[in-house]
Formats: structure tokens, sequence, C-alpha cells
């Protein structure tokens, strides 16, 4: 029998190489191993704060793959559904290491990788179904021709039998042909979804929308039962058919170290709030809580916290 899930999420993960020191790439000297990818994290943080995650995907057998997938399986994930295949390639990145917050730089190397051919044949429909949550991103769309329908179906039999749905836009503009077919695509993602959280920039281009609040009315008119507005250091807006609409402040920082996964905090925090069945405005708090640890830290994924640190923090 199938075990119940809280969570499932379908996406790539890749073999992030973080350099030793800061400064241009080809400067490094010598580079660190770590997970990345967007579903990867947002499902490693769930898994820490003790909800049951499914992930799905596709790897190589090479090293990559195989230290990929033992990271996700220590982390308590059920890699059930992640295919490793030999004639495939894992996808990795290099990334540079920043210690004053600002944009480090990232040289992606995943065009033809093992979860770019993953397609609608890969989806078990009884595995999806047996979780009550299905997180979604606008990245394992935009990898493939194939991958796009597959994250349209998966949207789709989850909002059928009655589970609820998450979406971050996280946009990913090499990853698309066009600006304007990401953005219809983006667009048409985020009307299959009950929680769409998009960035103030990212919603600003999707919906031509100048502020917050019209941002989540664009996807709120659109059928979206929840929508937070992530701004940064300022927070988050929601609006919200239970909770209507209102500012959640950010959490002072101390010193910003690497904005990379502070979206993907959110995310964890957001989406682990709601299912623990708390209230709109203690979700946002809490997601913009781990929001803020994750930009303290360098990594994707090492300030997601655990259950007991969110519990000492009141959240």
């Amino acid at each position: 029998m199938t075990r119940a899930l809280d969570v499932i999420t379908f996406g790539e993960a890749m073999m992030l190489l973080v350099a030793d020191r800061p400064g241009p790439l080809e400067q490094a000297e010598a580079f660190y191993k770590r997970t990345a990818g967007a579903e990867t994290n947002v499902a490693i943080g769930l898994s820490r704060l003790g909800l049951k995650v499914g992930w799905a995907s596709r790897l190589g057998t090479d090293s990559m793959g195989r230290y990929l997938l033992a990271a996700m399986q220590k982390e308590g994930i059920d890699c059930s559904h992640v295919v490793c295949d030999a004639a495939q390639q894992t996808g990795f990145q290099f990334k540079s290491k920043v210690l004053d917050g600002s944009d480090p730089e990232v040289e992606y190397h995943r065009q033809g990788s093992a979860a770019s051919h993953i397609c609608v044949d890969d989806i078990d429909r009884e595995w999806l179904l047996s979780a009550r949550h299905l997180h979604a991103t606008g990245v394992f769309a935009a990898l493939s021709a194939s991958t796009l329908p597959a994250a349209r179906l998966t949207m789709d039999l989850m909002r059928a039998a009655g589970r609820s749905v998450s979406f971050d836009p996280n946009l990913r503009p090499t990853l698309w042909a066009s600006p304007e077919l990401m953005r219809e695509a983006v667009n048409d993602l985020a009307t299959r979804a009950d929680w769409v959280l998009p960035g103030l920039e990212e919603g600003r281009f999707l919906t031509g929308e100048s502020t917050a609040e019209g941002i989540a009315r664009f996807y709120r008119q659109r059928g979206a039962r929840l929508v937070v507005v992530k701004l940064g250091a300022e927070g988050a807006w929601f609006d919200s058919d239970t909770a209507g609409c209102g500012h959640v402040p950010g959490f002072a920082v101390a010193e910003v170290i690497d904005t990379v996964g502070a979206g993907d905090g959110f995310a964890v925090g957001v989406v682990s709030a709601l299912l623990d069945g708390l209230g709109v405005p203690e979700a946002v708090k809490r997601g913009a809580w781990i929001g803020a640890r994750a930009v303290q830290v360098l990594g994707d994924s090492e300030g997601l916290p655990t259950r007991a640190e969110l519990i000492e923090a009141g959240l």
C-alpha cells in the first residue's frame, strides 16, 4: 500500500559547487559540494520540519547523481520515484562565494540533463495522489518541452482530487525561448494553483502591475485562494479568501551573506504552516522568518530550520 505523504514535488536536483574564496569563479582553487534546486530546497526544508515529503526526478548514475540521491535520502525524503538512468547526465552548477549579500556568479551546466527528460509518462498517479499537497515551481516547467506538460498534469491531477497546490514562479529567463513565452506559461501554471508565491519584481514582470496589491489581485482574480507577494527585507503582502489582505513585516538581519534560496525558504515556511493548520498571517510570518535565516548563510539549504528550532522561535 502506498505510504501517505504530506507533500510531493517534482524537479531537478543539481550538484552545487561553491567556490572556496570570494572573487571570480576562475580564481577559485577548490569547491565545496552542496545540493541545489528550487524544488529540492523546499523538499529538504519541509522534511526537516517533520513533514512526510516525496520528491520525483531523474538523475544520472554518475557520481553527482549518486551524491544527490544520498543527500536527499539522508534528509528523510521519499526518493522512490527518482529514476537513475546510466544513459543520462546529472546537471550541476558552479557558484562564486559571496560574503556581502551581492548576487553570486552562477554558471549552470544543465542542458539536456537527466531531469529535463521527465515527461507525463513518469507521473505515478497513485503515488502523487497519496499526498495532500503538491509544491510546484516555474523552474521544473522550464527545463524542456516535456517537463512543461508534466508540470501542468501534476497540478491538474491534484486540484481535481481536491488536494492543495502551491506555486512559486521562480523565474529562470535563460531556460525559456523568450520572455513572452515565459510570462504566458508561468501565468498559466499559476491559474492551476491554490497558493501563489511571487516575488515583487517577478510579479511586476508577469502581471504588468506595479504594486504588491495589484500583483496579488491579478492572481486572485484568476482563481488563487491565497497570494503572497515577497517583498525581501520588507516582508510580504498577502491577499486571501480566509484572512483578507495584510502586510507582514520582515525579520531583522544582522548581515546578508547569500540571498540564493531565500525564496525557497519562504515557501517552506508558508506551506508548512498552512499544512499545520495555522492562519495566513502566521504562515507568512513563518515564511519571512525562514527566508531571513536563509540569507545569513552560504549555500541553498543550510539555513533551513528543524522543527525544534521553529518551536524555539515560537513559530
